[in-house]
């Protein structure tokens, strides 16, 4: 394996054998990372990268952070996890509560994806019904409901649902509607159609990396207002990440859920889901009685070391001029890309917002998940090797920004993607 080290070779010799592909099922698995410190990480051979991976997107502050590692230290020392209340996770409630338009209270849970479940399994609660819709491309976690046309290969007509997953129950796809996002017109057909059986909508404010088209989701709060549907954000990826309140902030649309994750937990294992008290009264038999009791236990929910975490995390995202920096940041590499992009010559664009983008390379409209399979593929590939090779680190589809990221970070950018414009395939 030319470029590999010993080192390296031992460790993916070691990994084959132990775990399934070779890896933990998130990322390529010949990159073994050792360390990071802010916008930057080392892998075991030693080589450094501008880091815009962001452990997908929980490092929005940068890696060790001084002072969130220094609260860690300390809870460390006291205690990792009880199974019962402790202060950390009240107070970090507390906070999120405060900072979220639709949170008046809130459940912690180990991970997005218990997170969407438990918003899915509210709404069927709090509803009484079934069927959950959702967005074709929408990402919202592993469970069988989360993965019905993440990203099918084959199209269906809508509202059928597409498995993305083997070991999918074929009963899951009767309670599960699909639409197009972005599709305002083709979602009112629908509710008005089959609304009496649909609990709540699912959505996520901005889908992968496609914003919500002007007046979208106001229309979806109207339209669940309207036939008394629970409206979900999944915010897992944009809570906190593009305002302090998250994208319903940022978007200025309420939900009655969202589920919460990556940032709030400062790198650790934590997530919740949060919303109206009256729908959230369903975790609590007293109120709701046995019927209506949705029993939620986690053995890490709202573990201390991850409270303090995120309870540091969100101390510095309040601070003045935090986000207007980091937002600064996300645009002139945005700008930079497009520029860059408009030179060469190529069909493509820069999707997203400032602290969460990438260059969809297609020309047209993007405004749904069809719009995507639209993109030259090989371009992507090509461009994402020579990033890497060049010492920047990214997903296949995202480039995540953080505060810890500096000039030199983008202009080291900004080089490597002139290279990979300069030896794109013939015919991209």
């Amino acid at each position: 394996m030319d470029g590999f080290g010993d080192r390296e070779q031992a460790l993916l010799a070691r990994a084959r054998r132990v775990l399934p592909a070779g890896g933990f099922g998130n990322f390529p698995p010949e990159v073994i990372l050792e360390r990071g410190l802010g916008g930057r990480v080392w892998d075991v051979a030693g080589r450094e990268y501008v880091d815009y991976l962001l452990g997908s997107g929980p490092m929005f502050i940068g890696h060790g952070h001084p002072e969130v590692t220094e609260v860690v230290q300390d809870q460390l020392g006291r205690g990792t996890t009880f199974f019962a209340n402790n202060e950390h996770g009240i107070a970090l409630a507390e906070a999120i509560v405060d900072a979220v338009p639709c949170a008046e209270q809130l459940r912690f849970v180990g991970s997005g994806t218990e997170a969407d479940l438990y918003a899915m399994r509210l709404a069927r609660a709090f509803r009484g019904r079934d069927k959950i819709l959702k967005f074709e491309g929408g990402y919202h976690g592993m469970s069988d409901y989360g993965l019905m046309s993440l990203a099918p290969r084959h199209l269906a007509n809508f509202p059928r649902p597409v498995p993305d997953s083997a070991g999918i129950p074929k009963s899951v796809a009767e309670d599960v509607l699909v639409a197009p996002f972005n599709d305002l017109a083709a979602v009112t057909r629908l509710v008005e159609a089959q609304g009496e059986e649909i609990a709540g909508i699912i959505v996520e404010p901005l889908q992968r990396l496609i914003p919500p088209a002007p007046g979208f989701l106001e229309g979806l709060r109207a339209l669940c207002t309207k036939h008394g549907l629970v409206l979900i954000f999944d915010e897992v990826v944009t809570g906190f990440r593009f305002a302090y309140g998250g994208a319903q902030a940022f978007y200025g649309v309420t939900p009655d859920l969202c589920t919460l994750g990556k940032t709030i937990g400062g790198g650790f294992p934590l997530a919740a889901v949060a919303g109206r008290a009256e729908i959230m009264a369903h975790f609590d038999k007293a109120l709701v009685g046995e019927d209506g009791f949705l029993m939620q236990v986690g053995t890490l929910s709202g573990n201390p070391v991850a409270a303090v975490a995120g309870l540091k995390t969100l101390e510095i995202l309040r601070r003045p001029g935090t986000y207007e920096a980091v937002f600064a940041t996300g645009r002139a590499l945005m700008q930079g890309l497009a520029e860059q992009i408009a030179r060469a010559g190529l069909p493509a664009q820069v999707v997203g917002e400032p602290t969460l983008f990438d260059v969809v390379y297609a020309a047209g409209e993007v405004r749904d998940y069809r719009a995507t399979l639209r993109a030259d593929r090989a371009m992507q590939a090509h461009v994402n090797r020579v990033l890497r090779h060049d010492g920047i680190l990214k997903g296949e589809s995202k480039f995540y920004i953080s505060t810890a990221h500096e000039p030199r970070d983008l202009d080291q950018t900004l080089a490597a993607f002139a290279r990979a414009m300069a030896t794109r395939p013939a015919g991209s």
